[in-house]
C-alpha cells in the first residue's frame, strides 16, 4: 500500500514536471479536454510525431494514464527505470506479446486510460500514416472508451531525423470527439483503425489550415 501511495504521488510530480519543462521550452495549445472521460476505462489513440508524444498527451490530463513503449526501450537501466516509473507497459515488437495484451487488458478494466499510438513508429514528415488494427481487441475485452487525440507541431519540435529536440515550437494536442464502448463492439478492427486514422487526418488539416499551413493531401 505503501509502495503504491509513493509511486502514485511520484507519478503527479512527474507530471507537474513535464509541464512546466513543455511551459518553458514550447507554445501549448490544448484542446476538447471535456472530450475524455471522468471516470471508467478509455483508450487515447493518437498519431505519433515525436519522442515527447506520450508526454503531450498524457500532462494535460487529470486521469492517471499508462502508456505502451517497445521492450527495447527498457534495455537501458536507467530509461527503464523512468519509463517504467510512469506506469509504461513493454511490448514486443513485430510479433503477438500476449503477456503484455492480458496486462493492458488488465489495467483497463480496472478502470484506467491508456494511450497507445497505432502507426507503431514515429512519423517521417509529419503525415499521419494509416493505424494498424491490433488494438481493437483491447478496447472490446475491457468495454473501454476511445478518444483520439492529436498530436501537430511535435514533429516540428524533435523529428525523428534529429539527435535532439528544438525549443520554441507550437505544439496543438486536440482530444476529439469520443467513441463510445457500445459503437466500438460495432466495429471490425479494421473499421475501428480507418474511423480513426480518417478523423485524426481531418483533425490535424483543421489545425494546420488554422494555423496557416498547407493541409497534407490525404484524399479523405
Amino acid at each position: 500500500m505503501l509502495l503504491r501511495t509513493v509511486k502514485r504521488m511520484w507519478y503527479w510530480y512527474a507530471v507537474w514536471g513535464c509541464r512546466l519543462f513543455c511551459c518553458v521550452f514550447f507554445n501549448m495549445s490544448i484542446r476538447g479536454r471535456e472530450n475524455v472521460p471522468r471516470k471508467g476505462p478509455f483508450v487515447l489513440v493518437g498519431n505519433h510525431q515525436s519522442f515527447f508524444d506520450p508526454l503531450f498527451c498524457g500532462m494535460h490530463l487529470k486521469r492517471h494514464l499508462y502508456f505502451l513503449g517497445r521492450d527495447t526501450l527498457f534495455a537501458n537501466r536507467a530509461l527503464g527505470w523512468l519509463i517504467g516509473s510512469m506506469d509504461t507497459i513493454p511490448v514486443r515488437r513485430g510479433e503477438a506479446d500476449f503477456s503484455a495484451i492480458r496486462r493492458v487488458i488488465t489495467v483497463l478494466r480496472k478502470g484506467n486510460g491508456i494511450c497507445v499510438f497505432p502507426e507503431a513508429t514515429r512519423s517521417p514528415n509529419g503525415r499521419i500514416a494509416s493505424f494498424k488494427p491490433g488494438f481493437g481487441l483491447l478496447c472490446r475485452r475491457s468495454n473501454a472508451t476511445v478518444v483520439p487525440v492529436l498530436i501537430e507541431g511535435a514533429y516540428e519540435v524533435w523529428p525523428r531525423h534529429e539527435k535532439c529536440f528544438a525549443p520554441g515550437a507550437r505544439v496543438v494536442v486536440s482530444y476529439g470527439k469520443a467513441i463510445a464502448p457500445d459503437q466500438v463492439r460495432e466495429m471490425t478492427d479494421q473499421e475501428l483503425a480507418a474511423r480513426l486514422t480518417r478523423q485524426i487526418r481531418t483533425m490535424q488539416n483543421q489545425c494546420r489550415i488554422e494555423q496557416g499551413k498547407k493541409p497534407f493531401d490525404y484524399k479523405l
